[in-house]
């Protein structure tokens, strides 16, 4: 049983979210529209964890301070990471270590001023 069965990343402009988290991650986001709640869905099978850029002005509000979302990096989160500035983040943890069990981390700075972390193995 997983800890987090969903998250939503907030967003100040979900096409320019869209754009970033695509060419940092290499997928399409579908999109949503549930009466002014506008979303992007990363995309993830039913028996895995999802979640959500989300964009509602009552609702939503970026920040680099709170809670941190790891998103899932691939066997080796160096190649998304590569892309982020080009994409219009920011680095602003390069990869590192954990330990030899939990794999290695890296944080970066989205296009929205969201802090959000890469997990891998490697």
């Amino acid at each position: 049983m997983n800890a987090i069965n969903w998250f939503e990343i907030p967003v100040n402009d979900l096409e320019r979210a869209v754009q970033f988290y695509t060419a940092v991650l290499g997928r399409d986001m579908p999109r949503m529209d549930l009466g002014g709640l506008k979303m992007a869905l990363f995309p993830a099978d039913q028996s895995e964890v999802g979640g959500a850029l989300c964009m509602h002005e009552d609702f939503y509000k970026p920040s680099s301070e709170g809670t941190l979302v790891y998103l899932n990096g691939g066997a080796d989160l160096s190649e998304p990471l590569s892309r982020v500035e080009a994409a219009g983040g920011k680095v602003v943890m390069e990869k590192k270590q954990i330990n030899e069990e939990i794999g290695y981390m890296a944080i970066f700075v989205d296009t929205e001023g969201n802090k959000v972390a890469f997990h891998s193995p490697g």
